[in-house]
C-alpha cells in the first residue's frame, strides 16, 4: 500500500486536503477507535474463517476417514467467528457512518458560517449557483467518496495485511509468490489513476459552471421569456453539458478500466497460487485442507485491490470536490473588528463624510475626495444618473465594502472605531429588490426585532399599508410565505417596509423604496415615511425626483462627484443638471 501511495501522490492523494478532511474527524476519536477494533476483529474473524474451512476438510478426506466429534467442534468454531464477525462489522459500520456524517454537518456548519463572514465582494463577483454548489453538491460528493471511500480503504488495508499474515503461516513460499506479483496490480491501479483525477477536477469545474448557469436562467425566466432567448440559452447549455458529458465520459471510462485491469492481475495471483500450490500438495508439502485454505486467501488478498480500485473514482471526484470547498472556507473573510472597536447603540443621526474615496476596481475610480456632513434629523436625498456612485454611497454608509481612504463618522466616531453589528444596526434599509424568507408573515416582519409582540407587528403593518391584504391572506399574520407565495412584488415591498417601521432605528435609508408600488399606495407610504423620518437623519436614493421634494439637502451626483447640492427650489432656480433631470420627467409634450 505504501507503494500505492507513493504512486498516487501528488494530484490523486492531496496529503493538504487530506489532513484538512481528517481534521474534522477529531472531535470523534473514540468513534474512530472503536471502528478500528472492531474492523480488526472482524477482518480476524473472516480470515480465521478459511482455515477452519481447511481443517474441517482434512477431517472428511479418504475413505471412511471421517473424524465427526472433530468436525462438530469446527462447525460450532465456524457459527460462533460468522456471528461475531457479523457483529463487529456492524458497529464498525455504524461507527463509521457516524464518523461520516457528523464530519460532513460539520464541515457544511463552517462553510456556511464562513458565507456569512465574507465580504459582499467576493458574494457579488462570484456565481450564486457556483457557491450553492460548494454548499450542496461538493459537500455531498466529499462524504460519499472521501470519507466513505475512506472507510473501505482502511478495512482493505487491514484485509491486505492480515491475509498476507495467514497465508505465510501456512506457507511462506507461496505467499511470496504473491507478494512478488502484487506490485503489478498497484502499479495498473496508480497508472490509470493519475490521468482519472485531471478528468474528475475538470468535470467538477463544469458541473459547477453548470449550476450557475440553471441558476441564473431559472431565476431570471421572465427576461429570458421576454427577450425570447429561450433557444439561445438552451444552446448554451447544450454547450455547456456537452463539457460536461466529455469530461464526465473520460473521468468514468478511466476509473471503469481501474477494476477490469486490476482483475485481470488478480486473476493471474489466483492462478499462479492454485498452480504452486497443487504441485505442492501432489508433493506431499501442503495438504488438501491448506491448499483450500490458501486458495480462500488469495481470492480475499486481491478482492481489497479490486474495491480499492472501484474506490478510486469517489476519492477522484472528492478530492476535486473538497478543493472548490476549501477555496471557499480560504477566502480572506470580512476584515474583523478592531478589540477597541465599540458597539454603539443608539445615534443622535450626526453623520460626517470627509475626503471619501473608493473603487470596486483599482485601476478605475468611482468615488473621489467625496466630503458630506449630516446634521440629526434631516433628509438627505441622493440623485443622479445610473452609475453615478449613489448606491455605492449607500454600500459604504452599511460597511458592506471597505473604503480605500477618507473617512466616515458617525456621532463623531470613525466607523472604523465601531463594530459592524453595531453600525449596520443604526440604519433601518428598504431597497428596491425586496427579500422575504420561507416563514409566517409575522415573523418576515419581525425580522429585525425577533421579540416583537403581535400587538407591534400589527402596527408596524398598518403604518405600511399592509394590513389590509395581510388579513386577506389564509391565515392572516400566520400564513407562511414561500417561493411560490402570491404575493404580488408590491405587496412583498409593503412587508420589507413594515420589517424596517418595527425596528425604530435612529437612522434610515430608503434606496428605491417605492419603486414597485402603485401611485395611490405611494402617497400613503410616503406619509408613512415622512411619520417615520422625523427626528431621524435618513438617505433617500430615488429616480422619481416628486418622492425627495421635502428632502432637506438634494446631493446630484455624477461620476462619484457632488456636482451639485441643495433643496429642491434652490436646485430648480440653478436650473443645472438637476433642473434638466426634474424637468425631463415632468416634461408635458
Amino acid at each position: 500500500m505504501l507503494f500505492t501511495i507513493k504512486q498516487l501522490g501528488g494530484d490523486f492523494l492531496n496529503t493538504k486536503i487530506l489532513k484538512r478532511i481528517l481534521s474534522y474527524t477529531k472531535p470523534y476519536k473514540k468513534f474512530i477507535i472503536i471502528a478500528f477494533i472492531s474492523a480488526i476483529i472482524n477482518i480476524t474473524l473472516t480470515l480465521l474463517t478459511p482455515i477452519l474451512i481447511g481443517r474441517g476438510v482434512d477431517f472428511i478426506i479418504g475413505k471412511d476417514n471421517v473424524n465427526f466429534s472433530r468436525l462438530l467442534n469446527i462447525l460450532i468454531l465456524l457459527l460462533i467467528s460468522i456471528i461475531f464477525s457479523a457483529l463487529f462489522q456492524l458497529i464498525m459500520t455504524r461507527c463509521t457512518n457516524i464518523i461520516s456524517y457528523k464530519t460532513i454537518k460539520d464541515l457544511r456548519i463552517d462553510v456556511f458560517n464562513k458565507l456569512n463572514e465574507l465580504p459582499l465582494k467576493y458574494i457579488d463577483s462570484n456565481s450564486h449557483g457556483s457557491i450553492i454548489n460548494g454548499v450542496i453538491n461538493d459537500i455531498e460528493i466529499i462524504s460519499d467518496g472521501l470519507l466513505q471511500g475512506f472507510s473501505q480503504l482502511f478495512t482493505g488495508v487491514i484485509t491486505i495485511v492480515g491475509t498476507l499474515i495467514f497465508m505465510l503461516s501456512i506457507n511462506i513460499k507461496i505467499a511470496l509468490i504473491v507478494v512478488i506479483i502484487t506490485p503489478l496490480s498497484l502499479f495498473t491501479a496508480s497508472t490509470i489513476a493519475k490521468y482519472c483525477h485531471s478528468m474528475f477536477r475538470k468535470q467538477s469545474e463544469v458541473r459547477s459552471e453548470l449550476t450557475g448557469y440553471v441558476e441564473e436562467m431559472i431565476g431570471n425566466q421572465k427576461v429570458v421569456k421576454a427577450f425570447s432567448y429561450e433557444d439561445r440559452s438552451i444552446e448554451s447549455f447544450e454547450e455547456i453539458n456537452k463539457k460536461l458529458y466529455k469530461y464526465g465520459q473520460k473521468a468514468q471510462f478511466y476509473s471503469a478500466l481501474t477494476n477490469p485491469v486490476t482483475r485481470f492481475v488478480n486473476g493471474i495471483v489466483y492462478a499462479a497460487v492454485g498452480i504452486v500450490g497443487a504441485l505442492s500438495a501432489i508433493n506431499g508439502n501442503l495438504s488438501i485442507g491448506n491448499l483450500s485454505a490458501f486458495l480462500s486467501y488469495a481470492n480475499q488478498y486481491t478482492k481489497p485491490f479490486n474495491e480499492i480500485s472501484g474506490v478510486i473514482t469517489e476519492l477522484q471526484a472528492a478530492f476535486a470536490s473538497a478543493n472548490r470547498v476549501f477555496k471557499i472556507l480560504d477566502e480572506e473573510p470580512e476584515v474583523q473588528d478592531k478589540s477597541t472597536a465599540i458597539d454603539l447603540e443608539n445615534s443622535d443621526g450626526t453623520v460626517d463624510i470627509n475626503n471619501l474615496c473608493f473603487s470596486y476596481n483599482k485601476d478605475k475610480s468611482l468615488i473621489e475626495n467625496f466630503n458630506l456632513k449630516v446634521n440629526p434629523g434631516e433628509r438627505i436625498a441622493i440623485v443622479g444618473p445610473t452609475g453615478c456612485g449613489k448606491t455605492t454611497l449607500i454600500n459604504l454608509l452599511m460597511r458592506f465594502y471597505n473604503i480605500n481612504s477618507g473617512e466616515i463618522k458617525i456621532d463623531n466616531i470613525n466607523i472604523d472605531n465601531i463594530t459592524r453589528k453595531s453600525t449596520r444596526g443604526l440604519y433601518g434599509m428598504v431597497l428596491q429588490d425586496t427579500w422575504l424568507f420561507s416563514g409566517t408573515v409575522r415573523d418576515n416582519i419581525a425580522y429585525g426585532k425577533e421579540d416583537a409582540t403581535l400587538e407591534e407587528v400589527i402596527e408596524a403593518a398598518k403604518a405600511a399599508h399592509a394590513h389590509k391584504f395581510i388579513m386577506k391572506l389564509p391565515n392572516g399574520y400566520d400564513t407562511v410565505l414561500s417561493e411560490d407565495s402570491s404575493l404580488s412584488q408590491g405587496q412583498k415591498q409593503l412587508l420589507c417596509i413594515a420589517r424596517v417601521m418595527l425596528s425604530k432605528p435612529p437612522m434610515l435609508i430608503l434606496d428605491e423604496a417605492t419603486s414597485s408600488i402603485d401611485t395611490r399606495t405611494e402617497i400613503y407610504i410616503q406619509k408613512a415615511f415622512n411619520k417615520l423620518m422625523e427626528g431621524r437623519t435618513s438617505f433617500i436614493v430615488a429616480h422619481r425626483l416628486s418622492t425627495i421634494k421635502e428632502a432637506d439637502l438634494i446631493l446630484v451626483m455624477k461620476d462619484g462627484k457632488i456636482i451639485e447640492k441643495g433643496n429642491h427650489k434652490e436646485l430648480l432656480k440653478e436650473n443645472g443638471f438637476y433642473a434638466n433631470l426634474y424637468n425631463s420627467q415632468f416634461a408635458t409634450t
